[in-house]
């Protein structure tokens, strides 16, 4: 069964075509030779502030920032944990150094996986 990986992340609204461009980047040069299946990244055009918690909050949305939520599928939780193993070995950064700088700031980024309980589609 499918496993997930859910991110929300606040990227500046002016980088958002910087942002689109390291994202296929980063499905062609790691998670698509890891073994996910795909990957889609929501630009956020609805997404209001809360009084409790909420999606600006999580990740301490600045002015100019617009909140972005991705999610990739992966064929099962083996091999997102397996990814996740290779990315972490020291070798990997040979990997991440021919890619783009990040266009936002990953320390205010939110992820983790999911497993499915309902998966519904016409």
């Amino acid at each position: 069964m499918s496993y997930f990986m859910a991110s929300v992340a606040a990227v500046p609204e002016a980088n958002k075509d910087a942002f689109i461009a390291h994202a296929k980047e980063a499905w062609e040069v790691i998670f698509k030779p890891l073994g996910a299946l795909s990957i889609t990244e929501s630009w956020g055009d609805d997404v209001p502030d809360g009084e409790v918690t909420s999606f600006p909050m999580a990740v301490k949305r600045q002015d100019g920032e617009a909140v972005l939520v991705s999610w990739i599928e992966w064929p099962d939780r083996e091999t997102y944990a397996a990814a996740n193993d290779r990315m972490r070995q020291p070798d990997f950064a040979e990997v991440m150094a021919g890619m783009s700088e990040m266009p936002f700031d990953g320390k205010r980024m939110i992820w983790g996986g999911f497993a499915p309980v309902v998966n519904e589609r016409v």
